[in-house]
């Protein structure tokens, strides 16, 4: 029963790495990797990993206690007599095999972390301005919202910054989180997609905490690209109207 229970773990563990390329696979474009396709594949080979050791330990503590249970109260244990070699084997050899484990799920931790800091050379730049309790975007230009739209499908870069006390800029969906301070400049980036996701300040900041959240509407790089060029124009013809007004009033 136990080896059957074993080849059932190994069985599963094949399984369960070889669908990991599969449920890992899309989420690019022009070339640039989605790095929250990277952060849910690296969990998802984490979980499995737990469970498969977890399982592994659990049975074979399961083994222990039955196959060696005592048979009544005067039962006193007897361990083989092992040498040196053997017992620093049994110690060692474990915890190599585990730690060797470990830092292959770290390595690629590392590896995604380096990419995910590095901005693709074409990202849309988008300044964001966090304040008590609301986003503002700054697109440049005169043009500013306090909805982010974004062109799907192209990589977007936020340049973040802090009116006044600590936040941190949240949208789950992408997996990207940074925390935003007065006087200082932070940054993340992520492949826009289609459709409308949830932006949310991660870091208590005031009584108005709970209401600061707001969307991320990614739209296709068309419409937003006429959007932003309308954006823009009513910028420009509302800047010239204000400079009129200045003069006539100088």
């Amino acid at each position: 029963m136990i080896k059957r229970f074993l080849y059932f773990i190994g069985a599963f563990a094949v399984v369960m790495y070889a669908a990991v390329p599969a449920y890992a696979s899309g989420g690019e474009s022009a070339g640039v990797e989605d790095p929250a396709v990277g952060w849910d594949h690296l969990w998802y080979e984490l979980m499995i990993d737990i469970w498969v050791i977890g399982l592994i330990f659990s049975v074979t503590a399961l083994y222990f206690m039955i196959r060696y249970k005592a048979k009544n109260p005067d039962d006193t244990g007897c361990g083989p007599k092992l040498s040196r070699a053997q017992a620093l084997g049994w110690a060692l050899i474990p915890v190599f095999v585990f730690m060797a484990d470990d830092f292959y799920l770290a390595a690629k931790g590392w590896v995604l972390w380096n990419k995910y800091r590095r901005v693709p050379a074409n990202a849309v730049e988008i300044k964001v301005i966090g304040s008590q309790w609301a986003w503002e975007y700054d697109y440049g230009d005169g043009v500013t919202s306090d909805v982010m739209y974004v062109p799907a499908g192209k990589p977007v870069v936020l340049r973040m910054t802090s009116d006044d006390v600590l936040h941190s800029f949240y949208i789950p969906q992408h997996r990207v989180k940074e925390d935003m301070m007065p006087g200082r400049v932070t940054y993340l980036w992520f492949l826009a997609r289609l459709g409308k996701t949830l932006v949310t300040c991660t870091e208590f900041c005031g009584i108005g905490h709970s209401d600061m959240y707001g969307d991320v509407v990614g739209i296709p790089e068309g419409e937003f690209d006429a959007w932003l060029s309308k954006e823009k124009t009513s910028s420009a013809a509302a800047s010239a109207v204000e400079k009129s007004v200045e003069l006539n009033n100088g």
